[in-house]
């Protein structure tokens, strides 16, 4: 069962609890066409023109279905490929000699937030450290690219059926000793050129990277071969970096914000069969928990010569190598050459950071969508709201955030106070009420008629509803709700210690907190029926059972939501005291007054 399906169990657990006793108080599989097109894209290195695959038309050939509509952003339909000299043909083999092989270099760019390590085998990332942000897999900060590949935003060119993979070629670069940034310098750029020894071929690709950013600004041309499309790499997914490994490779996931369907996202767990998701894009991401790879268009392609949207996503599951591993998927995206062969792009490899995230548009915030679909127009303003009041006390009182949700969970029952008082009144009126309502309901049980016009009086005359003691409590709720999406994927909670807890994103150690959290539940019903005149035996038995379960449900729960759910019930003890007493001494009347008005 997943944390998600835990949570709303023990809801649905605790609002059945609080409206039973409120009301005893009154009473596919994949497209052929996309796997071949798949299977172009992953094909061999270089695939001689004219050879098409039996009955299969070349990517090139292809006609749209007759009447659809052409959307911006598509690949341009390239003519056949039956020019006097095919320009792969004229390149040659695509390879190196053993010398070039030996040459290759890795290349450091360091800054302030990031350490990124390129190969000039393929102009290829193959290490993007996060320098603010902890490993706990590995000693050091946290690192994006997995062990598993050698490298993200290789390149290859795709025209018809034909694939030039530069992957394997060793690439100059300038300057040769890498990059090292201060905060405040301006951006630099790191150069990667190809040049073929003998045919007029040549890729160069410049990256351009901001001390105070993690996004990097990537753009080049093609010369020799100025039409098609271009492929990116963006590897295997994110390399781990959590202490639960099985729980951040359930939230691995995929990503993408179509121009006209809007956002989507897919488990990696769940990517069984090889796919193309078809563009336009505003962006393709990769995410783990905490932190995300994104590739969005240039933010003036007209000028930089790029694409306006990327044209897809490359999907091929990677089967697990033993049964302990767990299955993940290799990712490329393309995006079509501009004019005279030029592409730009941008890449952020970061945390997902709400603020950080929204300033880039197109509402990359909603890569890691919080909550379920349906509740989520519900949820965001809850976990927006909540995160601004948090980070708001964390930074303007210097408390830590141990003592913040502390102090958040004190505040919203001071807040609520007033809702839970007419609550509880209206518990105590309806309850007075009672004798009245079983009267009547006795004298009148063969007359349904007369029962429901008695009723009416009844409740008009005395102020009687069912749930007027139920619903001020269901609104605390969202809160909770949105509070237990705060701690599965925030990066500000990730991994702040606070007293015993070494994460407050992490479930407890020790299991204190939730032992704490059914001992304070078991108190607060235990104040609440001691007052019910004969108790049914079903609520006395959910009064010993429910906090048992719930201290089950909550052990893997973060600590940070079970502390403040400590503290909030905590804090509404002294207020179920009084209504408790309350109750008490209006057990003792013997007719209710009629309500005032």
């Amino acid at each position: 069962m997943t944390s998600e399906s835990r949570f709303v169990l023990a809801v649905v657990l605790m609002l059945g609890v609080l409206v039973g006793t409120s009301l005893l108080f009154p009473p596919a599989s994949p497209d052929p066409d996309t796997t071949s097109r798949t299977e172009a894209l992953e094909g061999p290195p270089v695939v001689e023109p004219g050879t098409e695959p039996s009955g299969t038309a070349a990517p090139s050939q292809r006609q749209p279905a007759a009447g659809a509509p052409r959307i911006p952003g598509d690949a341009p339909e390239l003519p056949p490929l039956v020019e006097e000299e095919d320009p792969l043909a004229a390149l040659g083999p695509m390879q190196e000699d053993a010398d070039a092989r030996q040459a290759v270099a890795q290349v450091a760019v360091r800054g302030p937030l990031y350490t990124y390590t390129f190969s000039t085998l393929g102009a290829q990332l193959t290490s993007a450290q996060l320098n603010r942000w902890t490993s706990f897999t590995r000693p050091g900060p946290v690192e994006l690219v997995g062990d598993a590949v050698d490298g993200l935003l290789g390149s290859r060119i795709v025209v018809g059926a034909d694939t030039v993979d530069l992957r394997n070629l060793v690439f100059e670069v300038e300057p040769a000793g890498g990059l090292d940034l201060a905060e405040g310098d301006a951006p630099a750029e790191l150069t990667f050129r190809y040049v073929h020894p003998d045919r007029p071929f040549s890729f160069e690709v410049r990256y351009t990277f901001d001390p105070g950013e993690y996004l990097i600004r990537a753009s080049g041309r093609v010369r020799g071969l100025e039409r098609g499309l271009l492929v990116t790499d963006l590897g295997r997914g994110l390399a781990f970096n959590e202490v639960d490994n099985r729980d951040e490779a359930r939230l691995m996931a995929y990503a993408l914000n179509h121009l006209q369907t809007g956002i989507t996202s897919r488990e990696l767990s769940k990517v069984d069969a090889p796919s193309v998701e078809e563009g336009p894009f505003h962006w393709a991401a990769v995410r783990s928990r905490y932190f995300v790879m994104v590739l969005m268009p240039a933010e003036n392609p007209a000028i930089e010569g790029g694409a306006e949207f990327l044209g897809g996503m490359v999907v091929r599951p990677v089967p697990p190598q033993t049964s302990e591993d767990e299955a993940d998927a290799h990712f490329a995206v393309t995006h079509s050459l501009g004019a005279g062969g030029t592409f730009a792009y941008r890449l952020f490899a970061g945390p997902q950071d709400y603020a950080l995230l929204t300033a880039l548009g197109n509402d990359l915030q909603e890569v890691n969508p919080v909550g379920w679909r349906f509740l989520r127009p519900l949820l965001r303003p809850f976990v927006a709201a909540i995160m601004w009041v948090l980070v708001f006390m964390h930074e303007n009182l210097a408390l830590g955030y141990g003592l913040v949700l502390i102090l958040f969970g004190i505040l919203m029952r001071i807040v609520l106070f007033p809702l839970y008082h007419k609550a509880m009144k209206a518990q105590l009126r309806n309850m007075a009420v009672q004798p009245l309502l079983k009267e009547i309901q006795t004298k009148h049980k063969d007359n349904p008629e007369k029962l429901q016009k008695e009723l009416m009086k009844l409740y008009k005359e005395h102020g009687f509803n069912p749930l007027a003691g139920c619903w001020p409590m269901l609104l605390p709720w969202p809160i909770l709700i949105a509070l237990f999406f705060v701690f599965q994927n925030t990066i500000e909670l990730r991994g702040v210690p606070f007293a015993w807890l070494p994460d407050l994103s992490a479930k407890d150690p020790f299991f204190i907190l939730p032992v704490l959290l059914g001992v304070s539940m078991f108190f607060l019903q235990w104040i609440s029926m001691r007052t019910i005149e004969d108790l049914q035996p079903q609520m006395k038995i959910m009064m010993y059972v429910l906090p048992v379960v719930m201290v089950v449900i909550f052990a893997n729960f973060p600590s940070g939501l079970n502390l403040y759910y400590l503290t909030a019930n905590l804090a509404t003890l002294p207020q179920s005291w009084w209504i408790a007493n309350e109750r008490q001494k209006m057990q003792a009347k013997k007719a209710p007054a009629p309500a005032p008005g």
